[in-house]
């Protein structure tokens, strides 16, 4: 009898020796007499970027083509706004305005404006009387702002939106604040802004918004609510857009994306390129299975497994099962999965697996994103087992810590005793 381990997508050789040793040791401890050989792809099937990664924006910046550091901290101020829709508000709420940023000789704050004459409201609040008084169904599209509505996929989340901003305490608050006309100038803007993310964190995916018409949004919402363009310097503004550029993943991104893409090209590269070309993989673990005559068990890990469910499928589907072939274990895989999607290789969506298929162990975490479950998906068929191990791990760690777990030995040597062999 003989194992054969196959790894999964990203390893490459270094990896792949250290993790193969472990798998030997484990296994050699509970089957002495058994050979335990491994089947190492990485290097022969693995993705590489061919053209060294000149399709990848910001892997070799292009002369000419940076973005200025102005739009990186807008895109980075919009990520704030739709993660919370009132964060501009909520500041000018709990900071206010500086003395410096009122009309000169202008009263101080407005909670103990010493000069603030009795009965006149705070000029902030006319601004918001304003905003409660646009009416709560999107315009009629004859207009600009109904048109910008509808033709940006808005429309159906700009009431709530409208609502949200107009009835918050941090609306309110702010008002009270806004004691002067540029204080409510940069008010009407806040709220402006307030309700065109709330409308696009609604709508989500289903928005269809460019940057230059959510501008014109707000500026049109501005405009109604006895505003202007942007004010230069807004209190709100400076203290969120240094907070966004901080805090929000997009300029991190932006920054990284070449590193980030050649780093994740092994994992991810590997799997797309089995799915294009998995067949020269394929055919070269039939080769390896069948070099040796003896039974054999088949360990294949994340998208090993995949691969080596397509080969035995394929091959019993022809009628031609793989000799030695009598047991196969995957660990952490997606192949069920990818049968579910209609995306597996070997099956038509919803197709059983073939007379001649092997006895299959599918070995799980749940905490493991990428392993899924076999019986479920194909229902009654008794060559399946599915067996759940725990690392305690969180993902991806737990992706990897099955080879240190006896209870997963434990299960193979019941599933060849089950099976057989030896």
């Amino acid at each position: 009898m003989r194992f054969l381990f196959v790894h999964g997508t990203g390893v490459r050789r270094e990896r792949h020796d250290r993790l193969f040793a472990l798998v030997r040791d484990r296994l050699t401890a509970r089957f002495r007499d058994a050979a335990v050989d491994s089947c190492y792809w990485g290097d022969r099937f693995g993705a590489t970027l061919g053209a060294g990664g000149r399709s990848v924006p910001g892997l070799r910046p292009a002369a000419g083509s940076a973005l200025p550091d102005s739009a990186d901290a807008e895109t980075a101020e919009w990520a704030l706004l739709l993660a919370d829709p009132l964060c501009e508000l909520r500041v000018l709420a709990e900071a206010g305005w500086a003395d410096d940023a009122r009309d000169p000789g202008g009263p101080g704050d407005g909670d103990d404006d010493a000069f603030a004459m009795p009965g006149v409201a705070p000029a902030g609040t006319r601004v918001l009387a304003l905003l409660a008084a646009l009416p709560p169904a999107p315009p009629h599209p004859g207009g600009e702002l109904g048109a910008l509505l509808h033709g940006t996929g808005l429309a159906a989340a700009f009431p709530a939106a409208l609502a949200a901003a107009a009835d918050s305490t941090e609306a309110a608050r702010a008002a009270d604040r806004a004691t002067g006309e540029p204080q409510a100038r940069e008010l009407a803007t806040a709220l402006a802004r307030a309700v065109a993310a709330g409308a696009l964190a609604t709508a989500g995916a289903d928005a269809d918004c460019t940057g230059a018409e959510r501008d014109r949004l707000v500026e049109l919402l501005t405009t109604r609510l006895g505003g202007d363009a942007r004010v230069p310097g807004a209190r709100a503004a400076a203290v969120l857009g240094r907070l966004a550029l901080r805090v929000t993943t997009q300029p991190l991104l932006n920054a990284w994306r070449g590193s980030l893409t050649a780093g994740a090209t092994p994992a991810l590269g590997d799997i797309l390129r089995y799915q294009a070309r998995g067949r020269d993989l394929r055919d070269f673990l039939h080769a390896r299975i069948t070099a040796d005559p003896a039974p054999t068990v088949l360990i294949g890990h994340s998208l090993g497994g995949i691969a080596l469910v397509d080969l035995l499928a394929l091959a019993a589907a022809r009628g031609e099962a793989v000799p030695g072939a009598h047991l196969l274990v995957t660990v952490g895989s997606q192949a069920a999965f990818l049968h579910e999607l209609g995306a597996l290789t070997a099956l038509e969506p919803g197709g059983k697996l073939p007379y001649g298929f092997p006895r299959w162990l599918n070995v799980y975490d749940r905490q493991d994103v990428l392993s899924y479950l076999a019986e479920p998906v194909f229902p009654g068929d008794p060559r399946i087992t599915d067996h759940e191990i725990g690392s305690r791990q969180p993902f991806p760690a737990c992706h990897s810590a099955y080879w240190k777990q006896d209870a997963l030995y434990e299960r193979i040597e019941q599933a060849v005793a089950e099976a057989g062999i030896g």
